[in-house]
């Protein structure tokens, strides 16, 4: 076994610089979007235009019988909305929207996402891009249920389009940068000025806040109110399909319809008026920084949202836009009480919330259009439907002019506070167990429990369920994201990797390598538990001479500066190298790859079941990452006597990872902090020179004759 590994050295050397040449030619051999490549994806009777002089689009056209027509516009995602995705690198998209701001089509130009990249597999990426096609920017596209049926659309306008499951994440970055380079394209060229940039949306005023009676708030346009009577909806439907066709209406023309009232009740001053303090509570607590709340309270015998409404969803028949584009509206689902004072006349009351990355503008014109339907025919009904309309705006006082702090990941964060809360308590008990490591170790039963059931949970809690798993991924989408001068802002979509990173940064300074590697890494918990099965079961125990491990130790650093180095010379290398870790196989994807790649997960594990993790001490480039930035360790914390390797050697002999030193040292770099080494330190039945201090004080001299 030592021999067949340093003989593998030459063999892994040579296939790196086999891949590096191979991905050095296709960068290459890559280029930019051209003309060229535009005419085969849109061959005649259409024509690709020259590229625009002032922003990098092209005109895409159709010869008619008297004229050439535009049809729409071609370009690059990245050209416009350069949103990094988890490999630090931004899905680049071919986007064509026609001369209505519709999309004609959307495809997946590169990308590097991980979940993607022989981990899902590329058939679900361009599955999710293709539901773009045929929908427009004047609909409110949201990412709805994960691999359901197929995009969707409700009575109101609102598009659902299907997400896909384990990466949640990445399909919203992709839909942000779909959305956010097709609305700059739409102001641009297609005279979209009610495009909202969220960069140069107004934020509502938080030092504003008065309480105000119902007069007031009605006087001050704080609440904006449409009253529609049965004649006015017949008298809309008249000339159509759908006239007479409501007897009620007809009947008493007189009577309500609807009676309906709409304040922005995220607005300080209009929450206090209006909501007790129990429900504005309750109300705050569901909103981020950023997003609005719109209260709809009506009357008569027709509502916003039909009797097949579910709680929780977008309006069926109620629509927010602005500027001619929908905004999503998504019901609370709160149970909210008016104040006392402010009853109103009787009704039902809803309140919706309007995120922030939906990009309402507060200083414009909210417009709310309802739409009343009527069906003809019993068999196949015919759908005639008319839409009343009104705006509501929000007064000056009331808003900052602009701002620029919209956070698309704070509503991630918000979702996951029950993993985040159980993770930090994770880790706050594991360094308290750490810093009390004298009384954590006196009892080795004791010890031995608390370890596994923590391994337990870092494998089936943090890697499994909440996906927490850190990885070389992590540090290549970093570097790559700085060399191209992008913001680090797309970590903050996996809320879970930034708690355990902020864990192992301290921990790296206070105790070295050893605590996430040994503690906190899922796959490290999965193969030391493999480990100690193969233990359990018997299985043959290898254990390489000391030189022999030494030498194979070096071999994780020289993977990770293949991988770094891939970076700046041929970055599509890079996705392939990072598959030497099969954390993605193991973890985030639980088995659910190709077969090639779970072959050699569980190889890994198999190795780790009669070498002591394997693939943890020689092959992890994440753990050779961390193993230099320990460097900066502060303390020596394992308690070392006199006596350790002078001449007692029973921990060096002991060590599973070969990490004491023929002296006694310990060497912090290659230490996983097993702490069987501090077991034996505390024990006077294992340690050696304990054990001798324990023989002097039991034995009896011998009296002098």
């Amino acid at each position: 076994m030592p021999t067949a590994s340093l003989h593998c050295l030459p063999a892994v050397a040579a296939a790196l610089l086999i891949w590096l040449a191979v991905a050095w030619q296709s960068d290459a051999a890559a280029g930019v979007l051209t003309r060229e490549l535009l005419e085969r994806q849109f061959p005649a009777p259409l024509m690709v235009g020259d590229k625009d002089a002032d922003i990098p689009v092209w005109p895409l056209l159709r010869q008619n019988a008297t004229a050439t027509e535009l049809v729409g516009y071609l370009f690059e995602s990245v050209d416009f909305a350069a949103v990094p995705g988890f490999s630090g690198v931004p899905v680049n998209l071919l986007v064509a929207l026609d001369a209505a701001g519709g999309f004609l089509d959307v495809q997946v130009l590169s990308h590097h996402e991980p979940v993607f990249l022989e981990g899902l597999g590329e058939a679900p990426l361009k599955r999710f891009v293709s539901q773009y096609r045929g929908l427009s920017l004047k609909q409110n596209i949201a990412i709805g249920a994960e691999q359901g049926g197929g995009t969707s659309a409700n009575e109101g306008g609102n598009v659902r389009i299907d997400g896909v499951a384990k990466a949640t994440a990445s399909v919203r970055i992709i839909n942000q940068s779909v959305l956010s380079s097709a609305l700059k394209i739409a102001r641009k060229k297609l005279g979209f000025s009610g495009a909202r940039d969220p960069d140069q949306i107004a934020r509502i005023r938080s030092d504003v806040s008065d309480v105000l009676d119902m007069p007031a708030l009605r006087e001050g346009g704080l609440i904006k109110s449409m009253r529609v009577l049965n004649g006015e909806v017949e008298k809309a439907f008249k000339g159509t399909p759908g006239e007479g066709l409501d007897g009620e209406a007809l009947a008493r023309p007189d009577e309500v319809f609807i009676d309906m009232q709409t304040a922005l009740v995220s607005v300080p001053t209009i929450g206090r008026s209006l909501l007790d303090d129990a429900s504005l509570k309750r109300l705050e607590g569901r909103l981020e920084d950023g997003d609005h709340a719109l209260l709809i309270h009506w009357g008569g015998r027709y509502g916003p949202v039909s009797d097949s409404f579910r709680p929780g969803t977008v309006p069926d028949r109620l629509v927010l836009s602005q500027g001619g584009l929908p905004i999503e509206m998504r019901d609370l689902n709160l149970d909210l009480r008016l104040r006392s004072a402010q009853g109103g006349p009787p009704g039902e009351m809803m309140v919706f919330r309007i995120i922030s990355q939906a990009g309402l503008d507060p200083s414009q014109p909210l417009d709310l259009s309802l739409r009343v339907t009527r069906l003809k025919g019993m068999i196949y009904p015919e759908r005639i439907a008319q839409e009343f309309r009104f705006a509501y705006r929000l007064p000056e006082r009331y808003y900052h002019a602009s701002a620029t702090d919209n956070k698309t990941w704070l509503p991630v964060w918000k979702q996951r506070w029950t993993d985040l809360a159980i993770a930090a308590a994770g880790l706050v008990l594991l360094f308290a167990a750490l810093a009390a490591q004298k009384r954590l170790t006196i009892n080795a039963k004791r010890f031995y429990r608390f370890r596994i059931a923590f391994l337990a949970f870092t494998l089936f809690f943090i890697g499994w369920h909440a996906q927490g798993q850190l990885s070389i991924v992590n540090i290549t989408g970093a570097v790559q994201a700085l060399k191209e001068g992008r913001s680090l802002e797309f970590m903050l979509y996996d809320p879970v990797s930034i708690v355990l990173w902020c864990g192992a940064l301290v921990s790296l300074l206070v105790w070295g390598r050893g605590t996430f590697c040994g503690w906190l890494c899922p796959f490290g918990a999965l193969q030391e538990l493999t480990g100690k099965l193969g233990q359990r079961l018997r299985l043959p125990q290898l254990r390489l001479k000391p030189a022999v491990d030494a030498r194979l130790k070096l071999l994780k650093y020289g993977v990770l500066a293949a991988i770094l180095a891939s970076i700046f010379i041929a970055p599509s290398l890079t996705d392939k190298l990072v598959e030497v870790e099969p954390f993605k196989t193991a973890i985030t994807l639980n088995f659910v790859r190709s077969w090639p790649l779970v072959l050699y997960a569980a190889g890994l594990l198999a190795a780790g079941a009669i070498c002591y993790k394997f693939f943890c001490r020689y092959l992890c480039p994440f753990g050779a990452g961390l193993a230099l930035m320990g460097r900066m360790r502060l303390f020596a914390w394992l308690p070392r006597r006199d006596a350790c390797g002078k001449p007692c050697q029973t921990c060096r002999h002991r060590c599973d990872y070969e990490a004491i030193r023929p002296n006694g040292t310990v060497r912090y770099d290659e230490c996983f902090q097993c702490m069987d080494c501090v077991v034996i330190y505390r024990s006077d039945d294992k340690c050696a020179p304990l054990i001798l201090e324990k023989k002097r004080r039991t034995m009896v001299p011998i009296e002098p004759a």
